[in-house]
């Protein structure tokens, strides 16, 4: 068997907590085949940077840091992805952990059919505080995320966006990289793309990975302020709405 080389690109700033955990979730994957981490660090002052180094130490065909100036985390995706040569890239968060077996499920998936262009599984979230159990289970809530399967789960689909996707090359020879434009939403403006240009997205239960809330309701509005605001340039990109539960909220306040 041919195993793809698979390369995951993790955007990363002052991530000091989480990093360790999430590179040990990397480097205990049970997938036989070739797999570089790309931690692409927004100049972090944390201490993060030195833990990446150590790890990259003793692990130096495994995992890179590669220096994201621009601190933003379009550049730093594109940054990897063009740091190494794949069949596949997976983009990870450092907030983020996998399971052993999220790389070769989804490897297997993306290998029974060409026109699977991305496939992603459930974020379960883990909170660490009361303020992160309320966060953690709103997001788990179809009345607050509606049809967004990666975070309440779900049958195996076809859907128009996963999180922590894993792409193949076919889609970046097509589609290229993320556009640098857009501080926020990248991730679901390059999935409007994939499927837009004739790749499907394929949503499967058993690729899991878990990822840390926010524990602070303040700067969990503050992201979903960003979110909100950077899904209005991207409507004007697309000249369309990319999915219909972006128009939900306005359904509900005008009902």
């Amino acid at each position: 068997m041919i195993y793809p080389r698979v390369s995951i690109v993790i955007p990363c700033r002052n991530e000091v907590k989480y990093i360790r955990e999430n590179l040990d979730s990397i480097l205990n994957q049970d997938y036989k085949g070739e797999i570089t981490t790309l931690v692409c660090d927004g100049m972090s002052d944390d201490g993060t940077r030195d833990i990446v180094n150590e790890i990259a130490s003793q692990h130096p065909d495994k995992v890179k840091l590669i220096d994201n100036e621009a601190r933003f985390t379009p550049q730093a995706l594109n940054l990897g992805i063009n740091a190494q040569a794949f069949d596949v890239f997976i983009i990870l968060g450092g907030h983020a952990y996998l399971k052993p077996d999220f790389v070769s499920r989804n490897i297997n998936e993306l290998q029974k059919d060409k026109t699977i262009g991305c496939s992603g599984g459930v974020i379960n979230n883990i909170y660490e505080n009361k303020d992160g159990e309320v966060i953690s289970r709103a997001m788990k809530s179809k009345f607050a995320v509606g049809n967004a399967t990666f975070r309440t789960g779900g049958k195996k689909s076809f859907v128009d966006t996963v999180a922590f996707g894993a792409y193949t090359k076919e889609v970046f020879e097509k589609i290229g990289g993320f556009d640098e434009s857009l501080v926020r939403n990248q991730d679901d403006e390059y999935n409007y793309r994939v499927t837009s240009s004739g790749f499907k997205i394929l949503f499967d239960p058993e690729i899991q990975s878990f990822y840390y809330v926010r524990g602070n309701v303040s700067k969990l509005w503050n992201q979903y302020f960003q979110y909100g605001y950077w899904k209005v340039f991207i409507g004007k990109k697309n000249k369309t709405v990319t999915t219909l539960r972006q128009i939900i909220p306005l359904i509900f306040v005008l009902g």
